[in-house]
């Protein structure tokens, strides 16, 4: 049993993820639209953020119902991935690299969720 949020792949992968896009938004163009810099920031960092705040609810049912937030915020990082892109922001070749790590992290999410749903412990510590 996992004792730690830190032990869990997927929260492995929304950190390195949340790196990959933290080093995006420090080219010239996000510099300028300041907005959506904030934006895509905010939503790729909430996903580790609600995995971590999921794992320590009482159970199963309620660290689930913080991994289907997770997910959303993964599809908007992916969502800002676009819109980045179509204004000249970032590369097709960069876009593609970390949309496919968010779409692998909403998969293991998706798991996870079907995982705790059907386990659903009462009491998780």
């Amino acid at each position: 049993m996992v004792k730690q949020v830190e032990e869990l792949l997927v929260y492995q992968k929304a950190i390195a993820a949340a790196d990959e896009i933290s080093a995006m938004l420090n080219s010239e163009g996000f510099a300028k639209d300041h907005r959506l810099r904030s934006q895509i920031g905010a939503a790729s960092e909430r996903v580790a953020s609600l995995i971590a705040e999921g794992f320590e609810q009482k159970t199963d049912r309620h660290f689930a119902s913080y991994l289907h937030l997770a997910r959303g915020s993964s599809s908007e990082t992916r969502t800002q991935l676009r819109v980045a892109r179509g204004r000249g922001y970032v590369t097709e070749a960069s876009r593609v690299s970390a949309t496919g790590k968010y779409q692998e992290i909403e998969k293991m999410l998706r798991g996870l969720i079907r995982h705790l749903n059907d386990d659903n412990w009462k009491e998780r510590r």
